[in-house]
């Protein structure tokens, strides 16, 4: 059985995290919008078009972070990060649902109350899933 090639694997996890952040950065101008309607309290009022550009924007970085996470998926894990890859795979597939309720929360007005929790799915997943690449940095330096 051949043993797992470490350097492919960080450098995938690597990239995965790099190409996360930069979708991130790409999508927040489009998530403060939003987010800004709702705290004004003029969510109800937001353009309808402007809301579906946001939506397409939002679902093709929804897209792909699935295709990542499918990534994550087939990659094969050193057997002394096996745990954290196994906890940094959940974590980054909380987050591709988070974002699929974000994109759901968007589909008829803007429904805060599905937007705000799935803000909140997202936000509890980059924790978990920034632990994880703590701890498996931590398992390398060892």
């Amino acid at each position: 059985m051949k043993r797992p090639d470490l350097a492919y694997y960080l450098t995938t996890i690597n990239t995965v995290v790099t190409d996360t952040e930069q979708i991130g950065t790409y999508l927040n101008d489009a998530f403060e919008e939003i987010k800004g309607a709702i705290e004004n309290k003029d969510a109800a009022n937001f353009d309808d078009a402007r809301r579906l550009e946001i939506i397409a924007l939002f679902q093709e970085g929804t897209d792909k972070y699935r295709m990542m996470f499918e990534k994550i998926g087939r990659l094969k894990a050193p057997a002394r990060l096996l745990g954290n890859h196994k906890k940094f795979e959940q974590a980054y597939k909380a987050y591709v649902v988070g974002c699929e309720e974000m994109v759901l929360s968007l589909q008829d007005g803007i429904d805060e109350v599905a937007f705000q929790s799935a803000e909140e799915k997202q936000d509890q997943a980059t924790d978990q899933i920034a632990a994880a690449i703590q701890k498996m940095t931590q398992v390398m330096v060892k």
